[in-house]
Parts: C-alpha cells; structure tokens; sequence
C-alpha cells in the first residue's frame, strides 16, 4: 500500500469516528431535550400550595393559618385577641372562619404548635361550627380539653397528642413534623409541613433559649437537616422583630426571685402571666428554696397550675400549695400569693387587692409585690395605676423598671437571624405581628441575603400560591373579627357597637306619648325619661323645654294632616335633635314612643 493510500484510509478512519461522536451528541442532546420536556411538564401539572391567612397579620392575637393543596386543607391554630377600648361590653374577638366552613369537606385536621390563648382560645368556637380532629402536645392539649369541658362539646372531639419529634399524615398530602421549639410555655413546637409542592417550616411562637427551664432545648439539629434538604417558605414569629440582639433567657429571672426571696420577711405576692408556665415554675422553685408554701388567685392562675401539676409540667413538692383561704394560719414570711393581673386587667385578682375589693388577700405595708411581665402597648396606664394603688397601701412594688423579672418569650433580631441561617428558605413571610414587625422582620432576612422578591408580606383573608419555581398573591377570602359578648357569637356587629359608643358618650333620651288612634291627638304625655344624658331631677327647665319642643312638632304634624307615626317620630327626632345641641353641644341618642289607644 502506497503512503498517498494510507492517508486516504486514515482520513476516512477520522470521518467515521467524526461521524460516531457527532451521532452520539446528537443522540445526548436529544435525551436532554426529553428530559426538559418531561420535567417542564410535571412542574405544570404540580398544584400549587395555598397559605390563607385568617387572623394574626397587622394584629396581635386571633392567628389561624390554612394551609391548602387541592382538594385537602389543614388548618394551623385558632385563637382569640381581645377587645380593643372602643369594643364595649365585648369579651372576645374570634376569627371570622366562613371560608373554612364553605370548603370544610376538605379540611383534614386543625394543628397546633401551643397552648396560649392566642392560638387555642377559639378551638371552642370553632368546633361548634367545624368537626375536625385536633392534633396538639400533650399540655396544649390538656389545656384545650379544659376549654372544651366548659363548653360541654369535649365528648364530642377527637384529640390526639403528638410527641415532638413526631410525624403525622394528613390526607394525601400534608406531612406534618412537630420540631421541639422554646418558648414560655412547655411542649411548644415548629411544625414543617410538607405538600407535593414543596416544604414550609411555621415557627410557631418562639425564642432561642440555650439554658431552658425544663432543659429541652430547641432541635437546631432538625432545622438545619430540613435546612440542607430544601425549605420551599419560612413563616416566622415576628413579635420582638424590631428589637436588636438576642431574648434573654428565662432562666435569668430565677435568678432575681432567688434575690428578692432571700432575707425577705414580707410576704410575697407575684403577678405574671397564667399562661406562662415556666416563670411559675421558678417562683415554685423559689418558694421551695426558701419554706415558702404557695396559694393562687385568679381562675385561669389555678386552671393552668392544676393542669400543670397534674400533667408533670410543674414540678413540685405535693405540700406546697395551699387553699387561699388558709393564708392566715400562716405567717408573712411563710407565704408566696401567685395571681392574675400582671396587666392590670379591671376585674383581675391584683386589680381587686389593690383597689381593697379582694374577699381573700387584703394588702398591707408588710407586703412585697412583684410584677413579673412587662405592659403589653396600651395597657400601661392601667399597670401604672395599679402600682400606685398598691403603693399607696404601703406595699412595696418590684416591677420592671426597677428589676429584670421579666424576659419575653419571643425571638429579638439575632435570634431571627440564627432560625434564617438554619433554614436557607427560598420564600420568606413574617408572621404574628403588627406590620411594623413584619416590616421589621422582612428587613432582617433581606440582611440576611433573601431576595427581596421571595419576601412576601401577607394581609388576613389574601390568598398566597406558590411551588419551587414560583410564587404569587391570587384572590382573597373573607376574613375579619367575630365578636362575642356573654353567649351571644357575631351578633354585635358594627352597629351594634356604634350604638354602645353613642351611648357611652352622650347618653340616652326617651320621649314616651300616648295618641288616639282616630283623631291623632296627644291624650297623654309627652313624658321624658333621661338615662346617661343629664339628671332628670336636677334639669327640670331643660325637660320642660323639650317637652315643649315635642308638643310643638306633633302640633305642626297634626296641621298638616299627618297621621303617620314613622313620620311622627322622625320628625320629633330631627327637631329635638337641634334643639338639644344648641342648648347643650351635646347629641342623646334620642327614642320615640308612641301608644295609641
């Protein structure tokens, strides 16, 4: 074979092998491009996720959250906020579930990650309307059963207690994990809740306490584990989001009560919060210390510490509480009072020892009061005017100004930071917060290397979707505050309430007339009956003005012919209305009676 022969066959050997590689590209491409396919089309036909928020945005309280994929939905919480001052004669504020109640054929499970009033005040309400099974901790879930007792319906409920740790299925599509979290309360948990679209981490009410009262720390391990396998979204407590630096931890208060405690010989009374089990574990542990026995006052006190104790959470020698009414067999210096009131609550057990209107405790000058809480906005006049009343008996007042018994139990900025840190969310939404917290807390993740696009902040009632790809505010739902006052349930509304503030404002007027049907003529009256207006007895010249003014109208309607008593009414209304500012610059709120015979 020549050399020119050679190079032809080495040539044509090079095109054959040319030819294999670019056949076996193509082939390698072509694959890629089903793979594209595939893919692009099972991220098409995934559903989207649906957060639905029905309370606890731009608002303290009420948080209930839904969670819906498809034809199944869960629901996260149900509590109660109370009422604000212009809300008279309200008791609670509950949340408005009419969209829970029209889709309830999907619902699969109410969650709960803790037992503060917050978030499991309205179960009771909502059981009334919903039958769903509860899945809570073993204290939330005794701390609802009492709940449920009172409103006669706990037979009825379908309770499971979940451990943390645990994972639970609902439906086909919602995997829920309980992740041990701290908080003031024991057996608070995270809950991460998986859906075919994606997983979202919901911190629940939290704080990072490395030296816990009951030693369970928060599982940073499981966060960081969920972290590393993806986080689709993260929901978290927004509360304390404005304050820098790290919550300290409850154990710092022990502390200062083993201070206060030590060389006292008064007696002790704290005020705290009910719900906050493990500050009176440490003013139990105190007492215990230094031979104190305990009595308790105010009934959600006494609800919580027998649930407590009964349940293990409190812990205890068996001797150690006594009955209020047997505080005078003992000593100052052998007694601690724990009660109600921390807030200065009108009707609260500390509010009554202050005002001297307690049957049981009377406050004396050999007397040491400890505010263990701090005001929450807008109750800080009524706090100061306890202190006051309670020094003016010649009590001696600790509170937080003066000492640091009171830490909070919600997460400051470093501690949201560390929970981000761990997470690596794509999606981030504050929760549980007035929206300067949640713009706060938006701020603190965008630190943090979130993308300002995937930070959502949401509003009760609009409709957020989303998967791995994407995600996007759609529609709303309805949403809003259900008021009950004693048994009634929604049925002070608006008007109602206006009416209230009227009346607290300007009072009330009744103008009382008996007519004859045939003729129309006054056949007696006009009476005038005054309630939160003026004192009848001591305004009579004004009473006989407006009489005059009334038989003045009926006698223009009578001239005219008019024989109708809407008419009538409206225009004794209309006039005595004016007449009543010119005279008084005030405006009663004013009702026409009329008998006929």
């Amino acid at each position: 074979m020549t050399e020119e022969n050679k190079n032809q066959e080495e040539v044509k050997k090079e095109k054959r092998t040319q030819n294999k590689r670019n056949h076996k590209k193509e082939g390698e491409n072509q694959g890629r491009k089903r793979n594209r396919k595939k893919t692009e089309g099972s991220i098409f036909k995934k559903s989207n996720v649906k957060i639905i928020p029905l309370g606890g945005l731009h608002e303290i309280g009420k948080n209930i959250t839904v969670f819906e994929y498809e034809d199944e939905m869960i629901v996260v919480d149900c509590g109660i906020s109370f009422p604000e001052d212009d809300m008279l004669g309200i008791d609670l504020v509950i949340p408005d579930i009419t969209y829970i109640l029209k889709n309830q054929e999907k619902l699969k499970g109410l969650v709960i990650t803790h037992g503060h009033e917050d978030h499991i005040g309205g179960i009771p309400y909502f059981l009334k309307q919903v039958n769903t099974p509860i899945y809570a901790t073993r204290l939330a879930a005794g701390l609802i059963s009492n709940k449920l007792e009172e409103h006669k319906i706990l037979r009825s409920t379908e309770m499971h207690i979940v451990t943390q740790g645990e994972t639970i299925q609902l439906g086909n599509n919602f995997k829920i994990e309980f992740i041990r979290s701290s908080h003031s309360i024991p057996d608070s948990v995270m809950l991460a809740i998986t859906t075919p679209a994606g997983t979202i981490l919901h911190t629940g009410d939290f704080k990072v306490d490395y030296t816990p009262i009951d030693g369970q720390l928060m599982d940073f391990t499981r966060i960081a584990e969920l972290g590393k396998q993806g986080i689709m979204a993260l929901m978290s407590d927004s509360t304390n989001s404005e304050r820098k630096g790290s919550t300290m931890s409850e154990s710092s208060v022990g502390e200062v009560f083993d201070k206060l405690f030590l060389n006292c010989k008064k007696r002790i009374v704290v005020a705290t919060f009910a719900s906050n089990v493990h500050r009176i574990q440490q003013i139990v542990n105190s007492a215990v210390k230094y031979g104190r026995k305990i009595a308790v006052c105010g009934r959600s006190m006494i609800n919580i510490i027998e649930t407590s104790v009964e349940l293990g959470y409190i812990k205890c020698p068996e001797n150690i509480f006594i009955d209020i009414d047997m505080i005078g067999s003992y000593t100052d210096e052998q007694l601690v009072i724990i009660t109600t009131g921390s807030q200065g609550e009108p009707m609260s057990a500390l509010t009554r020892m202050a005002a001297g209107d307690h049957r049981k405790v009377k406050i004396t000058p050999n007397d040491l009061i400890i505010i263990s809480a701090t005001p929450i906005p807008g109750n800080e006049k009524y706090v100061s005017k306890v202190i006051d009343d309670l020094m003016q008996l010649g009590a001696e007042v600790v509170y937080s100004a003066l000492a640091d018994i009171h830490v909070s139990g919600h997460a400051c900025q470093e501690d949201q930071k560390l929970i981000l840190a761990l997470a690596k969310p794509k999606y981030f939404i504050p929760v549980h917060g007035e929206y300067r917290q949640l713009r706060a807390h938006s701020e603190t993740a965008q630190s943090m290397g979130i993308n300002p696009d995937n930070i959502f902040m949401l509003t009760n009632g609009r409709v957020l979707e989303m998967n791995e790809y994407e995600a996007k505010f759609t529609t709303t739902v309805p949403s809003g505050k259900v008021l009950v006052d004693g048994l009634g349930v929604g049925d002070v509304g608006n008007i109602v309430l206006r009416d209230r503030q009227h009346l607290a404002q300007d009072g009330l007027i009744i103008i009382v007339l008996t007519m004859d049907s045939q003729t129309g003529e006054v056949v007696a009256g006009p009476d005038v009956i005054s309630r939160g207006f003026v004192y009848v007895r001591e305004s009579e010249n004004l009473m006989d003005d407006v009489k005059s003014v009334v038989r003045h109208e009926i006698s223009l309607c009578e001239e005219r012919g008019v024989r109708d008593w809407a008419t009538i009414k409206s225009a004794v209304k209309e006039n005595l209305r004016d007449y009543l500012f010119i005279k008084t610059k005030r405006n009663p709120m004013i009702i026409p009676i009329i008998m006929e015979v």
